[in-house]
């Protein structure tokens, strides 16, 4: 009769983890939620703070006074060159009528 003889004095277990290995792999999902929820955070006060920024600078604009602006363009000099063409372009469009078939 042949029995089997071990091999030598190796242990079952391979994979041997500590008990705070194995706590980290168990909560490292509850770690990522809570790094999410953190940028959520940062992201929200710092949208907050920038509307807030954007509301002060407009009320200061609106009540800032307004600047007087020129009445009239000023003359274009008419001994430099007569044949200049004006600093305006108006454009009035067209009404197109297409024939339909």
């Amino acid at each position: 009769m042949t029995t089997a003889t071990p091999l030598g004095d190796t242990p079952f277990s391979l994979n041997v983890t500590t008990r705070g290995e194995d706590f980290l792999y168990k909560s490292s999902g509850a770690i990522v939620a809570a790094i999410v929820v953190i940028v959520i955070i940062i992201f929200t006060v710092v949208l907050i703070l920038l509307k807030m920024y954007n509301r002060k600078m407009r009320t200061r604009r609106e009540l800032e006074p307004k600047s007087p602006k020129p009445a009239s363009p000023p003359v274009p000099d008419t001994s430099s060159n007569s044949s200049q063409h004006p600093g305006t372009v108006t454009f009035n469009p067209v009404d197109i009528h297409v024939e339909t078939r």
